[in-house]
């Protein structure tokens, strides 16, 4: 990425290095509350790591959307459906990894049936998808509009569906209705699917958000006004956010509106700081370490998902490795420090595949 835009790349790995120390605690009964996502209604530093991951797909699109324009029509519709499909397959093959399961001492194949459907490489898939026609064919303005109907629009949906709660809402029962619950994530106790289909209606605000920070900042280049409006406009969202909870509340597993305002302006009080210590005053020899994640994002994602399940299908003495790693090494250090220490090194682990690609020039692109 040109050096003048090396924030962006920075956000990017940033969001990457605490998605991977999140998604792989050592013991997830021991793990700090900041690093859990909020039970339901309500916000924690974690609840920031995936619409940051959408708003940084946005940004990058700042760039190669204008590209693929220039190449017609046709070229830019075979561009953008080739990498939803490729990144949507990928992330509906990580969930059905490892394909086979042991049982009575036999191998037994993973049903289909019983795979998650969506989740977060779908969701991004998605957002981009969307994101990218809407602009496309509706232009900046037109996707200021629909952000704004898709706001309100889904606000008025989980209103008249259904209720707020994790057993009556509309996210819910779309899903089961056109999905079946074997097809959804059981990890809050029932059938439901954070990352679910109607949900997705208001995460592609976050992806166009991304876009147009992306485009203001190459059209008005990193100065003080560009970092003084951002900074404006990022506080007046989360005032907006902060107000529109008290009816419509802050929860990331139903991607509510105030959340996509919440998580988008605090994208973009974020971004203006790393512009402000990055770009402006040269202070990058911190940098590179946050690059590697940047620069093979998709490739370092799935290396941490898929190799963390590798690791829990290794077993000692009963017990899958990267839990007999928590109890016999990494808690030493205390139960809650041991499990963040274990994300922190698994999370490093894969910054060093990262950077050894880095050296090679290895980049994998979709």
């Amino acid at each position: 990425m040109n050096e003048r835009f090396l924030s962006l790349d920075v956000l990017r790995g940033m969001t990457v290095a605490l998605m991977i120390v999140v998604n792989t605690p050592g013991n997830y009964a021991t793990t700090y509350a900041p690093l859990l996502h909020a039970g339901w209604h309500g916000f924690t530093p974690t609840d920031l790591v995936f619409p940051t991951f959408l708003f940084v797909v946005g940004n990058a699109m700042s760039f190669s959307l204008v590209k693929y324009e220039q190449q017609g029509n046709k070229t830019f519709l075979k561009k953008i459906s080739k990498r939803f499909a490729v990144i949507f397959l990928l992330g509906f093959l990580m969930y059905w990894f490892p394909f086979f399961h042991q049982e009575d001492g036999g191998w037994i194949f993973n049903s289909f049936a019983d795979t998650r459907i969506f989740g977060v490489l779908q969701r991004i898939a998605l957002g981009y998808l969307l994101a990218s026609l809407i602009l496309h064919y509706w232009k900046e303005r037109g996707a200021i509009i629909f952000s704004v109907v898709a706001l309100l629009g889904y606000w008025l949906l989980l209103f008249v569906f259904g209720d707020y709660t994790l057993t009556g809402n509309a996210v819910l029962k779309l899903d089961r209705e056109l999905l079946g619950e074997r097809h959804l994530y059981h990890g809050e106790g029932i059938a439901f699917d954070p990352e679910g289909l109607l949900s997705t209606l208001p995460a592609i605000v976050n992806v166009i958000a991304g876009y147009l920070t992306g485009r203001f900042i190459l059209q008005k280049g990193n100065t003080y006004e560009t970092i003084a409006k951002l900074m404006v406009t990022g506080s007046l969202l989360l005032l907006v956010a902060l107000s529109w909870s008290m009816v419509f509340p802050i929860n990331k597993k139903l991607w509510t509106s105030s959340f996509v305002l919440y998580t988008v302006g605090l994208d973009l009080l974020i971004l203006p700081i790393l512009i402000f210590i990055i770009d402006i005053k040269k202070q990058k020899n911190w940098t590179y370490f946050f690059e590697v994640f940047g620069k093979n994002t998709l490739f370092i994602y799935l290396l941490s998902e898929i190799g963390f399940v590798l690791l829990t299908m290794v077993t000692i003495d009963g017990q899958n490795l990267y839990g007999w790693l928590y109890q016999h090494v990494f808690s030493l250090a205390g139960d809650y420090a041991g499990s963040l220490l274990a994300a922190v090194s698994w999370m490093l682990a894969c910054w060093a595949a990262g950077r050894w690609m880095d050296k090679k020039k290895i980049y994998v692109k979709v």
